[in-house]
């Protein structure tokens, strides 16, 4: 599936979702900050490089995907949470171009903080677009397995996000 923007989740999502999502979003922030300020920046830069959001993001996910499931009369509780688990996942891969980038950054700022930043920059874009290649891959060669018969019983299971 190539990716694409979506704006109609933009009218899925309530106002207070938003409230959550910022709110969070900013406490996150905000605990970094103190962490940088009484730890040091090495300790502090580590946390900002965790999605300061996710925690909001997956119930958010789950909430929209269980409700669109129960609007259509189903029972959405496995939906939303399988959902909710593709967004972790997508969120573990992710950061490792998140990891990349702090990895450049660090390496070349001492020359020049501009040079570093697009550095960087191009480093998390390679970075994220061949996990995400990678990934899509695994999955393609894993789905196929599965439905040759050449993998273990344990990987057959239909339900099983790999």
């Amino acid at each position: 599936m190539p990716v694409k923007l979506s704006l109609s989740a933009l009218e899925q999502t309530r106002w207070y979702e938003y409230g959550v999502r910022f709110l969070l979003g900013g406490l996150a922030t905000m605990l970094t900050g103190a962490l940088g300020a009484n730890l040091g920046v090495s300790v502090g830069g580590l946390f900002l490089a965790l999605p300061a959001i996710f925690c909001a993001s997956a119930t958010l996910v789950e909430s929209h995907e269980r409700r669109t499931k129960e609007k259509a009369g189903l029972s959405g509780r496995r939906r939303g949470q399988e959902a909710a688990a593709l967004d972790a996942a997508g969120a573990a891969w992710g950061s490792i171009g998140l990891v990349a980038f702090a990895a450049v950054f660090y390496l070349t700022a001492a020359a020049s903080v501009l040079g570093a930043f697009a550095a960087a920059l191009t480093a998390w874009a390679v970075v994220s677009v061949s996990a995400w290649w990678l990934r899509r891959k695994l999955r393609i060669v894993s789905h196929r397995a599965r439905r040759s018969g050449r993998c273990p019983p344990s990987a057959k299971n239909p339900h099983h996000l790999p």
